[in-house]
């Protein structure tokens, strides 16, 4: 009860579901499907007999489960946060909450506490597969303590981030978009003060992956006192942030932009005082996303916000200089860029799934159901006003992509490929937070469904160049294995975008992505150009084409509203 009956109630009727204990399972299977694909990758069918080979085999599981888990823990500790508690606030149920007996510490606290109760499951059905690494050798068993911990620390901090943005903020749009850059900002800051204060070891403390990096190391001295002052500092972060919620909950709550008064105008021959009324295009669902503050009155400072991110990726760019290659594979600047690109995708997603959400959390999706408003003018519109409201996150990597072929870092013909390829992902990055938007009731479901199908996206597109730069050397004999996990991805794929609707089309798209997506990743490994943009624009245009179709020729039934044939 230390954290109110909001925790108690979650605590309670969570096992209840069998969601709870599918993704409990579903979470250990995944990471011995990952196990079994690395053993494949490193030994293939080969008899093992060296106790040499199996620590090495054990030292690097190990390290892809960290590298893998860290993002995970840290990615969706800050979604279902902001996503619990801006539902509370979409649907008005906070000001019930508020004007109940519950003080601010037992609300800010149920509800982080709530929100973080899934990730926290998921952290404690780990261990015993980490300590079954820890049985392969080496590994050290404070070294899985140590990750652990940095993961329960990272939760705490993230979680605490992005409840206090929710909090702090009225749209769902905005406290994503904050959260998700409030956190590459903070490491970027952390990273530049580094390397300001010249290494200092309170400062380094507060980068996660830097830490984990330390803890991964074999050979690392002074191991432990660098990650408890990392558990220490971000555990001490995370408790800062909670105790500012707490203090400035009722001053945030209620908002003052929940009660904006229409502009008047006052009438010069008559001193009549009336509304002013503006004049609205006939389509009015584009006209509500480009000419009205429908997501909020600080979207320009999120964007400004973005632009200062961009401008710091140039300027690494600019000084990055060395042969140096991470994994072998890209310079420190290209992945800089790749990471803004990447960036800009999931705040498209955000943007496309919460333009749904948004109106069927205020109830005005029935309003607009009730009008003469057709499918196509309702989904087109909603696809125009997610391009108008991110053009600058869509511009960006796209001019960053050309100055770059300006200086002659990269052919033109690479920049074709690379503005046809980014706006393909951009085209389906929105499509997919739609899509998840009509197929799902639930807003956390539909925002925690869409941005994690493209988070996992990214993690598999990792985990996939850590074992392919690991089976360099012998990997058309592990393509089986690879085929067993990219299948698996797809199975996942599948249950995602044919939750409440499937159709052949859909089923098809999620069959063969993951494939496609292996192909392009193995064929830029080759350094091809021509062939990876093509698989690009046909699976993910595709697969944008599959989720489109239904949106805009039945609409109904994708909202669930019909119970005749679906055909």
């Amino acid at each position: 009860m230390l954290a109110g009956p909001i925790f108690t109630r979650e605590a309670t009727t969570a096992p209840r579901q069998l969601r709870h204990f599918l993704v409990r399972a579903g979470y250990v299977a995944a990471l011995f499907v990952l196990m079994y694909t690395a053993d494949q990758a490193v030994f293939g069918w080969q008899q093992v007999r060296n106790i040499g080979d199996t620590a090495r085999f054990g030292g690097l599981l190990f390290e892809i489960f960290s590298l893998v888990q860290l993002p995970l823990v840290l990615f969706f500790a800050l979604i279902f946060c902001a996503g619990s508690i801006a539902q509370e606030k979409d649907r008005r149920t906070l000001l019930l909450l508020l004007m109940s007996d519950l003080t601010s510490r037992e609300l800010v606290l149920g509800k982080l506490g709530s929100s973080l109760l899934i990730v926290m499951v998921l952290l404690g059905v780990s261990v015993p597969v980490f300590f079954l690494v820890h049985l392969l050798g080496g590994v050290g068993w404070e070294q899985i303590a140590w990750v652990l911990a940095l993961c329960v620390a990272v939760a705490l901090a993230a979680g605490s981030w992005g409840a206090m943005v929710a909090f702090w903020r009225e749209k769902t749009f905005q406290t994503l978009a904050i959260g998700v850059l409030g956190v590459v900002s903070f490491l970027g800051i952390v990273e530049a003060t580094r390397a300001l204060t010249g290494d200092h070891v309170w400062v380094s403390a507060l980068n996660p992956f830097r830490t984990l990096l330390t803890v991964l190391d074999p050979f690392a001295r002074d191991r432990d006192p660098i990650a408890l002052r990392s558990v220490i500092s971000l555990s001490g972060l995370g408790l800062v942030l909670i105790s500012v919620t707490v203090w400035r909950l009722r001053i945030w709550n209620p908002s003052r932009a929940t009660y904006v008064q229409p502009e008047e105008e006052t009438d010069d021959a008559s001193g009549e005082t009336r509304v002013r009324h503006r004049r609205i295009w006939s389509n009015p669902v584009i006209w509500r996303e480009i000419r009205t503050r429908a997501y909020g009155r600080k979207v320009q400072l999120i964007k400004a916000a973005y632009l200062v991110l961009a401008t710091a990726v140039v300027y690494l760019v600019t000084v990055a200089t060395g042969d140096g290659l991470v994994l072998n594979i890209i310079s420190p600047g290209g992945l800089a860029v790749v990471g803004l690109s990447l960036l800009s995708l999931l705040l498209i997603n955000a943007q496309a799934v919460t333009a749904l959400t948004s109106e069927r959390d205020g109830k005005t999706l029935d309003l607009l159901l009730a009008t003469d408003i057709s499918a196509k003018e309702f989904i087109y519109g909603k696809l125009g006003g997610i391009a108008w409201n991110t053009r600058e996150l869509i511009v960006v990597p796209l001019a960053l992509a050309g100055w770059q072929a300006m200086i002659g870092a990269i052919l033109w013909e690479d920049f074709i490929y690379l503005l046809v390829g980014f706006s393909m992902l951009s085209v389906f990055a929105a499509m997919l937070g739609l899509h998840s938007g009509l197929t799902f009731e639930a807003s956390r479901m539909a925002i925690g469904n869409s941005l994690g199908t493209l988070f996992f996206l990214f993690i598999g597109i990792f985990v996939f160049l850590m074992l392919l730069v690991e089976a360099s050397g012998s990997f058309a004999s592990q393509l089986l294995s690879f085929i067993v996990f990219i299948g698996l991805g797809g199975i996942g794929l599948w249950a995602s975008l044919t939750h409440k609707n499937p159709s052949p089309a859909l089923t098809l798209a999620a069959g063969w992505l993951p494939f496609v997506t292996f192909y392009s990743i193995t064929e830029f490994l080759r350094e091809g150009t021509l062939s990876v943009c093509l698989a690009i624009v046909a699976v993910y245009g595709f697969t944008s084409l599959a989720m489109l179709v239904p949106a805009v020729s039945a609409f109904d039934v994708a909202l669930g509203r019909t119970t005749g044939d679906r055909g």
